[in-house]
C-alpha cells in the first residue's frame, strides 16, 4: 500500500514519508522533481521553476541520506520513479543504504544484498508519454541491461525495471495497445539483456524473475479486469516460449499498479473518489491477475499537487478494502465465466497482432525511432477526445449531469492543494552549489570527485558496465547534473518523434458540425488578414506530460490552422525564437508541472524584447484559478484548465484572441 509522493526537498519529504508510514503504509514511492528526472542540478537553466514541483529534488548522496533518515533502507520497500537517470538514483540508494548500516554497526554489503523495491526504469515510454528520457534509444538500453546484470548479482531481491503501460493509457492507448507495447518493451529489454552475455544462460530465469510491470487502471471495470488477466496469459506464453523459462513462479505476472489520472476531472472533482475505487477494484476482484502493490491518486489531482490529508484519504481507500472487505478470502470470483474468457481471449488476440507488427519493424526501439507507436496513439487519443467531445463517451459532471451544488471541498481552492514556497528553489540551487564548493575546496575530496567523473566517462566509452563507476560517483560526492552531463558527452541527447505530424486526428467533418465551424472562423480570418493563421504550441521546461499540447496541436490542424509544434523541454528563449521566425500569429503553452508561474512570465517579456509583444499568449494546463488570475493581469490572454475538453470550443477562442490581437471585429460565437 503506497501513494506516490515528494516535493520541496529532501527534509520535507522525508517527514511527510514517516507521516505515511505511521499511518499504515507499507511501502514508499518516490517521486523526483523533473530536474532529478532528467539530469539537471537545481541551478541549471532548465531547472528554472521546477525545483521540488513534482517531486523531490535529489542531487546527490547528501540528499539521498535526508530523504531517508530514520527510515531504515533495510526494512524498507521503495519504489522511485525515475527512467534516464535509474542507474544512478539506484547507486545513491545503496550507498544511502550502505551508510545506514555502518551507522548501525552492520555489514554493509548485508544490507545491500536485503534491499528490496523497485526502479521504474522504462525508457520506452518515456519516449512515447511521459517525456523525461535524455540519452538516445541504444545508451539508454544500456543503462537498463547494466542494471539488471548488477541488480540480479548484487540486489536479488530489488526489480531494476518496471515495465511501465501506466502512462501508455494517459497518453490514449487502448487495452490491446497497452499490453502490445508494454510486453514488446520487456521483449526489447530481456533480448538486449541475454545478448549482452552478462548473465549466464542457466541463470536468465532469475532476471525473467525480477521484470515488473507498473499498470494503469481505468474505469471500464470489466474490460481493465480482463486486461489484467491477458497481461497474465501473454506474460506466461512469452517467458516460457520466447525464453525458456520452466519455473512457473519465475513466469508470474508481477505487477504494481497507479490507478488512472488521466479520467479524474477537474469539474466535480468529488466524483474522482468513485472513480479511484471503482478502478482499484478491477486490479483486485481477480486473484489469478491480482496487483502486488497499488498506489492511488488523490481526488484533487486535476487542481493540483494534492495535500498529505488528501493522500491519506486514498490510503484509506486500500485499508478499508483489504481490513473490512472480505475481497481477499475467496479464490478467483471469474473463473468460468463466459464473458471474462471471452473478452480476454479478444485482448489477448489483438496485443499479438499488434506486437507481430512490431517485431517486423524491427522490435520496440526501432517502432519509437520510426515515430509508429507515438503517431499511433497520439491517433487513439485523438479519437478518445472525439468521443467525449460528442458525448457517446459520458464523464458524469463534465459532459452530462453537469448541474452541482456547491462543493465544500473546493469552496477554498487556494486551500484545497498542496503548494510549495518559491523559496524551495532558490535554497536547492544554493545547496548544490554549496555542495560542489565544499567538496572541490578539499584537494582530496576534489580529487576523489574528478577520478570518478573520469572512470564514468572511460566505462561509458569502453561498453564496461556503468554501475560500478556510478557507484564510485556517489561516494565521491558527484552530483546528479555532473553524472549526468559526464554520460551526455559520451551519449548525446535525443529527441523524440512528437506524433503530431502524422495521419492523425479528427480529419473529415460534416458540413455544419461544430469542426467545420471553427475551420471556417479560420478560414475567414485568414482571408481578412491575407495569409494562412498560424499558431506555435509550445512546452517551456522539463515537464514532458505532452498529450494535451499534442491533441491541440493535431486539432489546431484539422482546424485549418498552420502549426508550429517542435515538442518537449524548450527553454523560454527558444519559443520566443520560434514565435518570432515563424511570424505565427498566436502563442499557446502548455504547462502541467506547475512552473507556470515563473516560465510564462519570462515568455510574455521575451516576446516584448523581441518586438512580438503584439503576439498573443495563451496557456493550458492544471493551473489553480489564483494563479489563472495573475498570469492574465501579467498580460496571457485567456488560461486553459483540464475542464476546458472541448477542442473545438477552444479553437474558436483562439480565432477570437487573434482577432482581438489584430483590431478585427469578432465573428460570431465560437461552436457549441
Amino acid at each position: 500500500m503506497r501513494t506516490y509522493a515528494g516535493h520541496s526537498s529532501a527534509a520535507a519529504s522525508n517527514a511527510l514519508y514517516r507521516r505515511n508510514l505511521a499511518k499504515g503504509q507499507t511501502g514508499l514511492s518516490v517521486a523526483f522533481d523533473l530536474p532529478t528526472q532528467t539530469g539537471y542540478d537545481p541551478d541549471h537553466v532548465l531547472a528554472r521553476g521546477e525545483v521540488g514541483k513534482v517531486g523531490v529534488p535529489v542531487s546527490h548522496v547528501g540528499d539521498m541520506q535526508a530523504l531517508f533518515e530514520a527510515i531504515p533502507l533495510r526494512e524498507m520497500n521503495t519504489s522511485m520513479t525515475i527512467n534516464a537517470t535509474a542507474m544512478w538514483l539506484l547507486a545513491l540508494y545503496q550507498v544511502a543504504a550502505e551508510r545506514q548500516a555502518e551507522a548501525a554497526g552492520d555489514d554493509p554489503a548485508d544490507w545491500v544484498h536485503a534491499l528490496a523495491g523497485t526502479t521504474q526504469n522504462d525508457i520506452i515510454k518515456e519516449y512515447l508519454s511521459r517525456g523525461t528520457y535524455v540519452f538516445p534509444p541504444a545508451p539508454s538500453l544500456r543503462l537498463i541491461t547494466d542494471m539488471v546484470a548488477y541488480t540480479v548479482r548484487e540486489i536479488p531481491k530489488w526489480n531494476p525495471i518496471n515495465i511501465c503501460s501506466y502512462h501508455l493509457q494517459e497518453a490514449g492507448a487502448t487495452p490491446v495497445q497497452e499490453i502490445a507495447y508494454a510486453m514488446s518493451t520487456a521483449v526489447a529489454v530481456l533480448d538486449a539483456v541475454r545478448a549482452s552475455g552478462q548473465v549466464p544462460a542457466a541463470e536468465f530465469a532469475s532476471v525473467v524473475a525480477r521484470i515488473s510491470f507498473f499498470v494503469n487502471a481505468g474505469v471500464r471495470f470489466v474490460e481493465e479486469m480482463c486486461k489484467m488477466r491477458a497481461f497474465v496469459e501473454l506474460w506466461d506464453e512469452l517467458t516460457r516460449d520466447r525464453y525458456g523459462v520452466t519455473d512457473a513462479k519465475a513466469r508470474r505476472f508481477r505487477y504494481g499498479v497507479q490507478v488512472n489520472s488521466l479520467g479524474l476531472t477537474e469539474a466535480q472533482p468529488e466524483n474522482n473518489v468513485q472513480r479511484i475505487v471503482l478502478e482499484m477494484l478491477a486490479v483486485t476482484l481477480s486473484k489469478d491477475a491480482r496487483a502486488r502493490a497499488i498506489q492511488l491518486p488523490a481526488w484533487n489531482e486535476a487542481l493540483g499537487l494534492p495535500r498529505p490529508w488528501d493522500q491519506q484519504w486514498s490510503l484509506r481507500m486500500q485499508q478499508v478494502l483489504a481490513y473490512e472487505s472480505d475481497l481477499l478470502e475467496y479464490d478467483d470470483l471469474f473463473t468460468g465465466s463466459v464473458v471474462v474468457e471471452g473478452k480476454v481471449a479478444e485482448l489477448v488476440a489483438g496485443a499479438r497482432a499488434e506486437m507481430a507488427r512490431i517485431e517486423e519493424m524491427g522490435g520496440a526501439v526501432a517502432a519509437v525511432e520510426s515515430g509508429y507507436m507515438k503517431s499511433a496513439l497520439v491517433a487513439s487519443h485523438a479519437e478518445r477526445r472525439r468521443r467525449i467531445e460528442a458525448g457517446d463517451s459520458v464523464i458524469v459532471g463534465l459532459n452530462k449531469f453537469e448541474t452541482t451544488e456547491p462543493n465544500p471541498l473546493t469552496a477554498d481552492l487556494d486551500t484545497a492543494i498542496q503548494t510549495v514556497d518559491a523559496g524551495v528553489e532558490r535554497a536547492a540551487a544554493e545547496a548544490v552549489r554549496t555542495w560542489r564548493e565544499s567538496r572541490d575546496a578539499d584537494p582530496a575530496r576534489r580529487d576523489r570527485a574528478a577520478t570518478a567523473l573520469e572512470r564514468l566517462r572511460a566505462d561509458a566509452a569502453s561498453g564496461t558496465n556503468l554501475m560500478a563507476a556510478s557507484l564510485d560517483c556517489a561516494r565521491a560526492e558527484i552530483t546528479t547534473g555532473e553524472w549526468a552531463a559526464a554520460l551526455r558527452e559520451q551519449f548525446g541527447e535525443y529527441r523524440a518523434p512528437t506524433g503530431v505530424s502524422g495521419s492523425v486526428g479528427v480529419g473529415s467533418s460534416e458540413p455544419g458540425d461544430a469542426l467545420s465551424r471553427v475551420r471556417d472562423l479560420v478560414a475567414r480570418t485568414g482571408d481578412d488578414l491575407g495569409e494562412k493563421l498560424r499558431i506555435l504550441v509550445g512546452k517551456p521546461g522539463l515537464d514532458g506530460h505532452s498529450n494535451g499540447a499534442e491533441q491541440v496541436a493535431v486539432r489546431a490542424r484539422d482546424a485549418g490552422f498552420e502549426v508550429v509544434y517542435q515538442g518537449i523541454r524548450l527553454t523560454p528563449e527558444q519559443i520566443v525564437a520560434a514565435a518570432v521566425a515563424e511570424d505565427v500569429h498566436l502563442v499557446g503553452l502548455s504547462i502541467l508541472s506547475g512552473s507556470h508561474m515563473e516560465l510564462v512570465p519570462e515568455v510574455l517579456r521575451g516576446l516584448e524584447a523581441a518586438g512580438a509583444a503584439d503576439v498573443p499568449v495563451i496557456v493550458g494546463g492544471i493551473i489553480p484559478e489564483s494563479d489563472a488570475a495573475a498570469l492574465r493581469a501579467a498580460g496571457v490572454a485567456m488560461v486553459f484548465t483540464p475542464k476546458d475538453f472541448g477542442l473545438n470550443d477552444i479553437m474558436g477562442e483562439l480565432v477570437g484572441v487573434i482577432r482581438a490581437a489584430r483590431g478585427l471585429a469578432p465573428l460570431e460565437t465560437a461552436p457549441a
